[in-house]
């Protein structure tokens, strides 16, 4: 194997990883922001709310991402007449749109599961909905998401190879263009990438996490399992 090859080639990794790095964020911004207005709408009484948003769920969730990304891709400037100038543009709104409807399920679950008696007192505060979601319903639910979203947003990392499939040049595809050529080695560059995607996606959960802690101090709620000493209910238990 050729070690040398593959680290002379390391610079060329630059473009293609911020073309990962670009669509993974974008896709994640969209989705982010399509799981929040789907999962209010699918947790919504009103039928004619709730109806629509559980069709498009349930249509993106059932249909596979690649045969999205091809009809975004190619599908749509034929049969609609929607020609995007960019295909990462596609492929955004492929992924945004797919992993959107799936998280849409974590934001309509962490709210559901908000106990009924604090929307009853919200409801005797003579809060408006608007009030009772913003200040009640969504800070408890908020650090309830934070760790499903993480796992989605490593597998939209992980997803985000297949824009490959539409002629986007990202990291996993310039490491099998690279590896065919002569005196490079496919499989060490495969490995390359293989840590590349594993350091991204460490970033993400380290991020999260940070994220989850901070959400769940607003609410007077300790993330951090505590060290030195046993937990209250063991504690307790082991002091008979």
């Amino acid at each position: 194997m050729d070690f040398e090859a593959v680290i002379e080639s390391l610079p060329r990794y630059g473009e293609p990883l911020l073309v990962t790095v670009g669509v993974t964020a974008a896709s994640a911004a969209l989705a982010l922001v399509l799981a929040f207005a789907l999962g209010l709408m699918t947790a919504s009484r009103r039928l004619a709310v709730r109806a629509p948003a559980r069709v498009f769920v349930e249509f993106f969730r059932g249909s596979s991402v690649v045969v999205q990304l091809f009809w975004f891709a190619y599908a749509m400037p034929v049969v609609l007449g929607v020609q995007f100038d960019h295909l990462i543009a596609a492929g955004v709104i492929a992924l945004g749109l797919n992993y959107g409807a799936y998280c849409s399920e974590v934001v309509r679950g962490a709210i559901a599961a908000v106990p009924q008696g604090q929307l009853e007192a919200s409801v005797a505060l003579n809060l408006t909905p608007l009030q009772r979601m913003r200040l009640v319903v969504l800070p408890q639910a908020w650090p309830e998401m934070i760790p499903s979203l993480c796992a989605f947003a490593i597998m939209l990392l992980k997803a985000s190879a297949l824009v490959s499939v539409i002629g986007i040049l990202d990291i996993t595809w310039l490491a099998g263009l690279i590896g065919k050529q002569p005196g490079q080695d496919r499989l060490l560059h495969y490995a390359v990438v293989l840590v590349i995607y594993f350091v991204l996606a460490w970033l993400i959960w380290t991020g999260m996490r940070a994220l989850e802690r901070r959400a769940k101090r607003g609410l007077g709620v300790d993330a951090r399992p505590a060290k030195g000493r046993l937990a209250p209910a063991v504690a307790a238990g082991g002091a008979r």
